[in-house]
């Protein structure tokens, strides 16, 4: 029974994470429509691809005891293709500032990775040891990933508007925390739960966050081109009004002529 519940918590949370992975291809659709990645920060996608290599890297037999932890290998290998994805489409849009923002960030990520795949495999020679390298170290990066979202919270608390933190996303991560955090306590595994711990009361924050300022982002400020044909609209008027100011004139003169 045990068993089975363990592996039904795993299959849903493996859906609800990768609908987690999934749900920027909403924001990445608006980066490729407007050719810009805007107000859109690149940092979460790059820890959450971090995230995935070290989760993906734990739950493989290098570091695991055989496919013990085999749903962790398919939902990050998913994540993998999605995070990376993320990082180069926001790669080819940014400025100038915003390629070297992402190649400082990536690049030290990526020489992490490969340093913790190296020693857990080679340093070590039982999987508890490697477990608790990676493990750890995939804890404080999954921390940082639930936490990355502040800077997003931060914005939405001064703007008054959640249009930079998708509503999908804050729902996907809450249920994932939940499922994963529910599979950590049953597999007994701290460095598969530990993150959910910190994921859970970030989302909550955010979906009240959502609630909260959800009406006020609804209502749109108009945009360039209503203003454009707005200030036409009053010089149109502003020119017509003239006209019958000289057309006034003219028939006074007119009559006064006439008298």
């Amino acid at each position: 029974m045990s068993q089975t519940l363990r592996l039904g918590v795993a299959v849903v949370g493996n859906i609800a994470s990768v609908s987690l992975y999934a749900a920027p291809i909403t924001t990445f659709k608006r980066v490729i429509r407007k050719k810009s990645t805007e107000e859109f920060s690149c940092i979460p996608y790059i820890i959450g691809l971090f995230n995935c290599l070290l989760f993906t890297w734990y739950g493989l037999p290098v570091v695991s005891k055989k496919w013990e932890n085999f749903p962790l290998v398919t939902v990050n290998g998913v994540g993998i293709v999605l995070e990376l994805s993320y990082v180069l489409i926001y790669f080819c849009y940014a400025s100038s500032k915003g390629k070297a923002k992402v190649a400082m960030v990536a690049i030290p990520v990526l020489v992490v990775f490969c340093i913790t795949a190296i020693v857990s495999a080679f340093a070590f020679h039982d999987n508890a040891h490697r477990k608790q390298l990676v493990g750890s170290i995939g804890l404080v990066v999954s921390v940082a990933m639930y936490g990355s979202p502040l800077v997003a919270m931060k914005k939405v608390i001064q703007t008054k508007s959640v249009e930079f933190m998708p509503l999908p996303l804050s729902l996907c991560t809450f249920l994932a925390c939940t499922l994963w955090l529910t599979y950590g306590v049953l597999i007994r595994d701290i460095f598969v739960a530990g993150p959910s711990v910190v994921g859970i009361p970030l989302s909550i924050l955010q979906l009240v966050l959502h609630c909260k300022y959800r009406k006020k982002s609804v209502v749109e400020e108009p945009n360039k081109e209503d203003l454009e044909k707005g200030n036409l609209d009053k010089v149109e008027l502003e020119k017509l009004s003239l006209e019958m100011e000289d057309v006034e004139k003219n028939v006074t003169i007119h009559k006064n002529g006439n008298l």
